[in-house]
């Protein structure tokens, strides 16, 4: 099998921020002797995430079998996600924005076949494929500060901030927040879009919005854009763009993730 140089675009202080949690989690262990040293495996992780590579494509670039390939990523996926920020902890970076954006996004999986019922709950009527719903904070420059835990895609962005108490923290601590109209009804401090009137239910015929309502739409684009890019940072990591572990792994790679983009 041949083996080739490659690159990503990672930093090294992501590296360093990974091999020092992988050096502390081992000293709690106490392992004595591992086939990688910390640096190495922390290597490994991130071309786990950042490319995608394979377990197969991995074990043969280190030098070191697939089982352990396996274990040293599960491992170093973990020691990542322990780290992410809580809610709280967001929160109180979120209070010294001027505002802050909320956006839903879909993290494509491979169709779950665990019975029908099962499977449906990850299928999202919207975008017409499986995946899971995060629910992700930026600030006004597009900088990530929070990815939630994912949940089945079929929920609705509304249902699933709720459910992670998102809506009412952010009522709670007066923060404000620019969002689309799926959080429509989230308080007064979740500003949407103006949307249309119904005019006539039988003729389905809608009030156009004044000139002055298309222009508030407009500036509310122009701060909304930018969560964009946080949801982009996120995809950015192969691994998220179409998740092929159990689902049930999925909130682990995003925290990971989120990690890693902050220690940037």
């Amino acid at each position: 099998m041949l083996v080739y140089p490659s690159s990503m675009p990672v930093s090294n202080r992501a590296l360093h921020t990974l091999s020092d949690a992988l050096r502390r989690h081992r000293k709690n262990l106490g392992s004595r002797w591992r086939r990688l040293p910390p640096g190495q495996q922390a290597l490994l992780v991130l071309a786990y995430l950042n490319k995608g590579e394979t377990y197969t494509a991995l074990a043969c670039g280190f030098g070191i079998g697939t089982t352990t390939v396996f274990r040293y990523v599960r491992e170093g996926v973990d020691v990542l996600a322990a780290a992410a920020p809580s809610l709280d902890e967001a929160l109180g970076v979120a209070r010294r924005k001027a505002f802050v954006i909320l956006d839903g996004t879909l993290l494509a999986i491979d169709r779950v076949g665990m019975g029908s019922g099962y499977d449906r709950a990850f299928y999202s009527g919207k975008h017409k494929r499986h995946g899971v719903n995060v629910q992700v904070l930026a600030d006004p420059a597009g900088r990530l500060v929070w990815a939630s835990p994912a949940l089945p895609g079929a929920r609705h962005d509304m249902g699933a901030a709720r459910e992670h108490g998102l809506i009412d923290a952010l009522s709670e601590h007066a923060i404000q927040v620019v969002a689309d109209t799926a959080y429509q009804g989230g308080g007064p401090a979740i500003r949407v879009p103006q949307r249309r009137r119904r005019l006539d239910p039988d003729t389905g015929r809608y009030r156009p919005l004044s000139q002055a309502q298309k222009q508030v739409n407009v500036a509310h684009a122009r701060q909304r854009g930018p969560g964009e890019r946080a949801n982009a940072q996120l995809k950015s990591w192969q691994v998220l763009r179409k998740i092929r572990s159990c689902p049930k792994r999925a909130t682990a790679l995003v925290q990971a993730v989120m990690v890693l983009i902050q220690a940037r």
